[in-house]
């Protein structure tokens, strides 16, 4: 039995491609005798024929890909094509480190861990690169001699 006209004028009511239209296999008879478009109609009302979804990109492979990049992986050799400072810049490195000391400095000095020169002096340090981060400087601070109030 051929069907082609039928599925012709359901893709036409249901504005799709002919690809796209799917007759219920149990229904298959009653829709071969349908002749008219009224016909097609009533069988898409009931049910008998339907349009298919349409197929999408499937992002599950993608999706699982950002995880991995999120938790740092697919960061190898293979896929570096810059410099290692033009990746992330020694100068952006730098401004992050001495701002955070710079900072913390700053706050020492406001609650009176540090007087005016003392101060000085370590920001001088800083800005000269002695420390590499803030557990560094405070380390090198307990050192010689600065009493942080809190740390007992």
């Amino acid at each position: 039995m051929q069907i082609t006209n039928q599925k012709k004028m359901a893709a036409q009511i249901l504005k799709c491609g002919v690809n796209r239209i799917w007759i219920n296999p149990s229904y298959l008879d009653q829709v071969a005798q349908s002749v008219q478009k009224v016909d097609i109609r009533d069988a898409i009302e009931s049910g008998w024929i339907k349009a298919r979804a349409i197929q999408g990109t499937s992002r599950v492979r993608a999706l699982q890909r950002l995880n991995q990049k999120r938790k740092g992986r697919r960061k190898g050799q293979g896929k570096r094509s810059g410099t290692a400072n033009a990746r992330n810049p020694r100068k952006t490195q730098w401004m992050a480190i001495i701002r955070s000391q710079r900072r913390t400095l700053k706050e020492m000095r406001e609650d009176e861990t540090l007087d005016r020169s003392q101060y000085r002096h370590y920001y001088l340090k800083a800005k000269g690169g002695s420390y590499r981060s803030i557990a560094h400087m405070k380390t090198q601070m307990g050192i010689e001699g600065v009493d942080f109030g809190g740390e007992q």
